[in-house]
């Protein structure tokens, strides 16, 4: 099919590379077509690499992104971009201050995830205290062994960020039994869901609880360092399903040989795949493939924002 074009002669394309997306099946993409544009994917089923998409992106005037990292000086060779909508809320990756000078319009789809990570995090705690992937193994080794774990009601869950994630998890949290201690940079003083949830410094977060789960954006250092892995209680687990520069690996992976810290539940990763590292192998950590926002439900509203968001904002420009 040959690219349309618009009355001055320029084209009408859309590129579209987030994985779960990029074969082309969703039927929200349908809706780019019937407003004219052609849609080209990439790398369909994966993540596209910088040279798939120097040849996709030349006149594309919109994009529909995934994790792929973009640069200022990469997006300043496409000037017929207007805008960048994601199917999440995730722009670690994208130089928003050199996108907004070339005049490119960065969109995300708040929420529609959240709901998918929240419940991956819930299941990667219980998971975890359960010692599930390890008795899975044994068993498929031909093994019949088994160690303790530990009923998750009663415990403590401390939440580092409660927005709309967090506070998904801290309902959940509280419906299994467990206390529930928050902090947030900007907390909803509002949500007090019950009388085992409340707002706390971070500090008494690390401290008092018995899992951490994190739930913020990335910051200026890792939350778990070795400063604040002192703060934590002998044994406690930490879960993150947001950000993997949240966590000092190194720092972490000895906590887990020490026994400060029990268990390690991770979704995300510097590199993805991250490969065979030490901290994936590591007999006590539970590891999952950034697979939080990958159900059908989270797909279809984040599909469906992505897409509406850069129809309008294509609109507007016109």
């Amino acid at each position: 099919m040959s690219p349309k074009t618009t009355h001055d002669g320029g084209t009408r394309r859309i590129a579209v590379t987030p994985r779960s997306i990029s074969d082309g099946g969703h039927p929200a993409l349908r809706r780019l077509e019937k407003a004219g544009y052609d849609v080209v994917y990439p790398a369909p089923g994966a993540v596209p690499n910088e040279q798939q998409l120097r040849s996709a992106l030349p006149g594309c005037v919109g994009y529909i992104a995934g994790t792929e990292h973009l640069s200022g000086s990469f997006l300043s060779e496409f000037p017929e971009l207007k805008a960048i909508s994601r199917n999440g809320v995730g722009i670690d990756s994208i130089d928003v201050d050199a996108a907004k000078r070339q005049g490119i319009s960065v969109l995300t789809a708040p929420g529609a995830n959240s709901q998918g990570v929240a419940e991956l995090a819930i299941a990667l705690m219980l998971s975890a205290v359960r010692g599930i992937p390890w008795h899975d193994h044994q068993l498929k080794a031909g093994q019949w062994a088994r160690r303790p774990g530990r009923e998750i009601s009663g415990l403590t869950l401390g939440l580092v960020g409660c927005g709309q994630i967090g506070r998904r998890v801290a309902t959940m949290a509280l419906g299994l039994g467990m206390k529930v201690l928050a902090f947030d940079a900007y907390p909803l003083e509002s949500f007090r869901p019950s009388d085992d949830f409340s707002w706390e410094t971070l500090e008494e977060v690390l401290g008092s609880s018995n899992i951490i789960s994190l739930h913020m954006p990335p910051a200026e250092e890792p939350v778990i360092r070795p400063a604040t892995i002192g703060l934590l209680q002998p044994g406690t687990g930490i879960v993150n399903t947001a950000r993997s520069s949240l966590v000092d690996d190194a720092s972490v992976l000895a906590a887990l040989d020490s026994g400060q810290v029990a268990f390690l539940a991770t979704d995300v990763f510097a590199t993805e795949p991250p490969g065979p590292t030490a901290l994936v192998l590591h007999p006590n950590v539970v590891a999952t493939p950034h697979i939080g926002g990958y159900t059908g439900e989270s797909v279809d509203r984040a599909t469906w924002a992505a897409v509406d968001n850069l129809l309008q904002a294509l609109a507007t420009q016109q």
